[in-house]
Parts: C-alpha cells; sequence; structure tokens
C-alpha cells in the first residue's frame, strides 16, 4: 500500500523548520515469533534466551543511551513480552518514550483472519492498560505485511499511526477511509540485516557470519546523511536483542552522536510525527 496521490516534489515541513526528522524505533521483541507460535522454542532453551535477553538485559542499555543524550524513541512491544517483562517495559515509559503495538507474540498478521486480528489487538490493548496504564496509537506488523483489512481494524482500537511499509521516505496516508498515517521504514536501518545470527534455527539462512562493525555504523550514517539532506523522515528497525549488547550499543550511540552532531534534526516519537503530519496539513498535500 502507498499513497495514492504521490508528492513527489514535496519537501515536508518539520517543527521550528528542523531540516528532517528522526523517528528512533525499536522492536522489543524477546523471545516470540513463527517458533513460538509453532512450539519449537520451548524446544530450544538457547532460542529462547537469546530473545528473552532483549528485554531482560539489553533494554537498559539502549535507554541508558537515549537518556544520556535526551533523545526520545518509539518501542514497540509485543504484548506477550510486556506481560512477562512488565517492570523492564515500564521503564521505558518512565524514560518519557512510547510503546506501541507489536502483536501478542509477534504474528504474522497477513496469515489471519479479520476476527483472529481483532482478538490480538484486544488482548494488547487490555494488556498495554493494565501493566502500563496506556492505550498505544502506534502499530508495527510483526510480520511486515498485513491483510487488506488490518488497517480498517487498526482504527477500531483508535490507532492513528503505523510504522509497517515500504512506500516512501516521508510519512503518508496508508488508508484514506482510516485516516491511518504510515511513517515507513526500511530494511537497511534493520539491524538484523547485519549483526543477526542463530545456529539453530540458522538465520539468516546460509549466513556464516556477522557484518564489520565499521562497515555497519557506516551504511547507517550514510541512510541519515541522505535523509538529512533531502529533509525526510527516518526511522529505525533496531531491535534490543541484536544491538544492545555490549559491543554492538556503540553503533547505536555512533550512530546517535552523527545525527545530534548533524544539527537541525526533530528527534520525535512516532505519535508526534503522525499528530505533526496531520495537524500541519501535509497528509493531504
Amino acid at each position: 500500500m502507498q499513497a495514492t496521490e504521490p508528492r513527489i516534489d514535496a519537501t515536508p515541513r518539520w517543527p521550528d523548520g528542523k531540516r528532517s526528522c528522526v523517528a528512533l524505533a525499536f522492536d522489543l521483541d524477546g523471545p516470540t515469533g513463527s517458533a513460538m507460535l509453532d512450539g519449537s522454542i520451548w524446544r530450544n532453551p538457547a532460542y529462547f534466551t537469546l530473545g528473552a535477553y532483549g528485554p531482560w538485559r539489553a533494554l537498559g542499555r539502549i535507554l541508558d543511551v537515549l537518556a544520556e543524550r535526551g533523545v526520545r524513541a518509539t518501542f514497540f512491544v509485543p504484548a506477550w513480552v510486556m506481560e512477562n517483562w512488565p517492570s523492564q517495559c515500564r521503564e521505558i515509559v518512565r524514560g518519557g518514550h512510547e510503546v506501541a503495538y507489536h502483536g501478542y507474540r509477534h504474528e504474522a498478521f497477513w496469515t489471519l483472519t479479520p476476527e483472529r486480528q481483532r482478538e490480538i489487538m484486544e488482548i494488547s490493548t487490555q494488556l498495554f492498560e493494565r501493566h502500563l496504564g496506556v492505550r498505544p496509537v502506534g502499530f508495527r506488523t510483526p510480520s511486515g505485511d498485513w491483510s487488506a483489512e488490518t488497517p480498517g481494524i487498526l482504527a477500531e482500537f483508535g490507532v492513528r499511526y503505523s510504522s509497517s511499509m515500504r512506500g516512501d521516505d516521508r510519512p503518508y496516508v496508508l488508508d484514506a477511509k482510516s485516516g491511518l498515517i504510515e511513517i515507513p521504514a526500511r530494511w537497511e536501518l534493520d539491524d538484523y540485516a547485519s549483526l543477526a545470527y542463530q545456529r539453530r534455527p540458522d538465520f539468516p539462512a546460509g549466513l556464516d557470519r556477522i557484518a564489520s562493525y565499521e562497515t555497519t555504523l557506516d551504511n547507517w550514517r550514510r541512510e541519515f546523511d541522505g535523509s538529512h539532506d533531502e529533509g525526510l523522515c527516518m526511522t529505525t528497525l533496531f531491535h534490543p536483542k541484536v544491538s544492545g549488547k555490549p559491543g554492538r550499543i556503540a553503533l547505536i550511540e555512533g550512530l546517535i552522536d552523527h545525527m545530534l552532531a548533524a544539527g537541525d534534526v526533530w528527534f520525535a516519537t512516532g505519535s508526534e510525527v503522525a499528530d505533526w503530519w496531520m495537524s500541519s496539513g501535509q497528509a493531504s498535500a
């Protein structure tokens, strides 16, 4: 899905005349996903603990980095993770960051019936309110895709924006009927693409090594430089369990420091970006 009337020549406007926008985002997946959904994760303690490392250990490092630099972010959290690590997730809210929907157990939404999607959203809403006292307005599809009914279902639960699709490098109206704003993310800024490795199940399939940290940071910086030069909106697909480790946290630090050094950047949460896009009249431009 993408905007029905692309704004090819439109340069976005950002608050206080900032040149570009950065909406840092982290997917706090934990030990969720297909292995949990098919039950195999319970027979693979190594895989379970790899995921649990995210909320249990790595999240704190991410929050410390953001606090030290005075930068806020959005955390997309499967409700099962919040249910099992509630105190860690409460630290996200205490730090002034945004939490948003990311399924219950990181389900592939495009495979689910509309009824099941509603059930997951209902469960997730109840858990966010119970454990964090918030009702999220953002959503990132866990599977990177969804069914035609999903935007309307999200609107039923008060979701105002998504960060799931790839149709632009600026926010756009994803679904005219629901008014859902899309803040597109790109695989180039997914830490899984460079840093993830798991032996059994083999992920990424066929790879026997991870990328150079120096090359990875250089790639991320170049993505920001291009986005900043054109005055666009950049968001990330980072995962604490992947890039929140002692050696890799320097990559997150280096990227944020590079963006701060560039200056003239509006750092915002997903909901702030979506609200600005609507209130500034750019959603209909």
